[in-house]
């Protein structure tokens, strides 16, 4: 299924209803499940599985493997680094049935999450901030937040672009300025 406004895999399977946005590229063994939303612009790799009940906001980024389930919400230009996990209860078993149990996970503007990072339902990551490779998240990361390690601790901030920031909180690339106030990063100009 493919279309002036977006493109979908012959292999991949997109059930109804759902929106996928103008732009959207859906690759090889995709499965988006019922009542997902997509934003404008999107990349899907292969073998990503969305959804049910999940909303993707414009330009994402979803590399090859991931799984993002109900109660997930990506908001504008995401990215999560290859086979990056959500879980999507905090004390699964097998015998028990938990699915009434979702917690939602919000992953706000610009955030990344690197390869093989785990995402611990329930946690939001900030804007912009940056999840380590491997790492493993178990409590909310603020905006602009560098997080690595198990559990991830904050290690420094990243600017907008994605560029270590340092002593003076001036991001090398764009020269913008941020400032700390009260343990948080934000923007000055």
């Amino acid at each position: 299924m493919s279309n002036a406004a977006s493109f979908v895999h012959e292999s991949a399977y997109v059930d109804q209803p759902c929106e996928i946005g103008k732009g959207t590229r859906i690759w090889h063994f995709v499965h988006v499940l019922a009542n997902t939303v997509i934003g404008e612009n999107c990349v899907l790799g292969q073998n990503v599985m969305v959804g049910p009940d999940v909303t993707i906001g414009n330009g994402c980024k979803i590399q090859n493997n991931v799984a993002l389930y109900r109660g997930i919400r990506l908001e504008e230009d995401v990215f999560c680094g290859p086979s990056c996990v959500f879980t999507n209860v905090t004390t699964p078993r097998a015998h028990v049935e938990r699915k009434s149990e979702f917690s939602e996970t919000l992953v706000k503007r610009g955030a990344t999450i690197g390869a093989n990072a785990t995402i611990v339902c329930g946690n939001q990551l900030g804007a912009y901030c940056m999840v380590a490779a491997g790492a493993v998240v178990t409590k909310d990361v603020p905006d602009y937040a560098l997080v690595a390690g198990v559990p991830a601790r904050r290690i420094g901030w990243v600017s907008r672009s994605g560029e270590r920031l340092g002593e003076d909180l001036k991001c090398p690339r764009t020269g913008e300025l941020y400032r700390e106030v009260n343990g948080a990063l934000e923007l000055v100009a």
